[in-house]
């Protein structure tokens, strides 16, 4: 058997009272987690432009890409400015989400309805 030295055992427990803090320690109430995809059918992208939030899905239908996206100022907490919107597109077509600070949120269907993607219109695609 072999003895623990002070230092050992401090070294240890502030490890783990640092590591237990950085798990339990929450995300800001206005931060929100990006995901922008590319999702599949009702899967959640989530995205930021501007001062606005976003929550978008897909459902195939009809060889088409049903999109419903709500739309909210990140700075509401209690979402009275929220939106909701319903798109249908092409395989291959896109649609953009624009904020007041001319932000976009450019979304396009995938070429067999299999995936919703967001897309970087300066560059070709943000999401393959």
């Amino acid at each position: 058997m072999f003895t623990l030295s002070r230092n050992f055992l401090k070294f240890t427990a502030a490890s783990s009272l640092l590591g237990l803090t950085a798990i339990s320690t929450p995300a800001g109430a206005y931060e929100m987690v990006q995901n922008l995809g590319p999702v599949g059918p009702y899967e959640a992208m989530l995205a930021t432009i501007g001062s606005k939030h976003v929550v978008a899905f897909y459902v195939p239908g009809n060889g088409r890409c049903d999109v419903e996206a709500v739309i909210w100022n990140s700075d509401d907490a209690d979402a009275v400015t929220a939106a909701r919107m319903r798109i249908s597109l092409n395989p291959g077509q896109t649609t953009s989400i624009d904020s007041t600070e001319n932000k976009s949120l450019t979304l396009k269907c995938g070429d067999h309805v299999e995936k919703l993607s967001a897309v970087d219109t300066n560059q070709q695609f943000a999401s393959k």
